[in-house]
């Protein structure tokens, strides 16, 4: 992973009670994250040394830093979630920043404000940045448009969930020391998949090569375009893979009936043993939760802590929402 010289903002930060990671002379040129597509090689790097710092920082005793102090942060959700909203708050907080949920269920929008009001009044409120979740595609650009502060995308639809892609990747770079060069096999419904749709971007990217394994009904029209190699079946699909990333079967973004039933599904492309041993010797199991057990994965190679990253790429999820949350707020500060 590369690093940089540090920059007088972070020398700065560093004279205080809890050192800043070790961050370079970079200013993230974006002013929100919105999504992986368009971000360069250097600036997903930027993200993920600096996410790799506070990886560190987190396994200490004094997890807490001032990079936030005085900073507000809103997370505004429009979908349920457990663990991104749960290490968004985490992060913020281990920041030092003033970190507010708001709960849709309860707010003003059920009473029938639109949500560009609802971004406008925010907005009057002078947060640092919004965290937003919501379940249709563009929606979470749209609200960038109408607001002064940061706005980072925590999943729009079938659209993009960046800090997952960056939080997946961080993931395989501090077991595997690269991504290039890689075979990623994306399995599962990839069709209704936000996550699948930042990794294949995020991981074309960096260099590694990317396959998506789903029945064709689960295959959106056209993905070899990304630059993806597609099979619809397990054996073919994970043979000599480095990396398996399950997806969850998304039954609440289907219209219809995309697949024949739940047992046959886990029969065809959940992933047992059997399937992972077509993959390399010494491949993982990637899942962005939640999973569905006996679905898209088996209960005891979920388990497996010799074979599963899930745990870890919780761990990782929070150091890179740190990671964004510094960065952008560093950004807006310069600009």
């Amino acid at each position: 992973m590369r690093h940089y010289p540090i920059d007088p903002y972070t020398a700065a930060l560093m004279t205080r009670a809890q050192p800043a990671p070790d961050i370079a002379l970079y200013r993230f040129p974006h002013r929100h994250l919105l999504g992986i597509e368009g971000l360069s090689a250097v600036e997903i790097t930027a993200i993920l040394d600096l996410a790799d710092a506070y990886v560190a920082q987190n396994r200490r005793p004094d997890k807490k830093s001032d990079v936030l102090r005085g900073r507000t942060v809103i997370n505004l959700f429009f979908e349920n979630s457990t663990r991104t909203q749960a290490s968004f708050e985490l992060a913020g907080k281990r920041l030092s920043g003033d970190v507010l949920n708001m709960s849709v269920s309860t707010s003003s929008i059920k009473k029938g404000e639109t949500m560009i009001d609802t971004a406008m009044t925010l907005n009057a409120m002078h947060p640092d940045v919004l965290v937003v979740r919501h379940p249709d595609a563009g929606a979470v650009h749209l609200l960038s448009e109408k607001v002064t502060g940061a706005v980072i995308n925590a999943g729009d639809g079938r659209h993009e969930h960046p800090t997952q892609a960056l939080l997946d990747a961080l993931t395989i770079l501090r077991r595997r020391g690269r991504l290039e060069n890689l075979t990623v096999a994306i399995c599962g419904d990839v069709m209704h998949s936000r996550v699948a749709r930042s990794n294949i971007h995020l991981l074309t990217t960096m260099g590694a090569r990317v396959r998506v394994v789903a029945p064709q009904t689960l295959i959106p029209a056209a993905i070899e375009r990304f630059g993806v190699d597609v099979y619809h079946d397990m054996r073919e699909g994970l043979t000599d893979c480095d990396i398996v990333m399950m997806l969850r079967l998304q039954t609440e973004r289907m219209r219809g009936t995309f697949v024949p039933s739940i047992r046959e599904y886990f029969h065809f492309f959940g992933l047992d043993r059997e399937k992972l041993s077509y993959a390399k010797e010494d491949a993982f199991v990637m899942h962005p939760g939640p999973m569905n057990r006996g679905v898209e994965i088996d209960s005891e190679l979920a388990d497996d802590i010799d074979r599963s990253v899930i745990r870890d790429q919780v761990e990782m999820g929070v150091a890179v929402r740190m990671a964004c949350l510094d960065l952008l707020t560093r950004s807006n500060i310069a600009n």
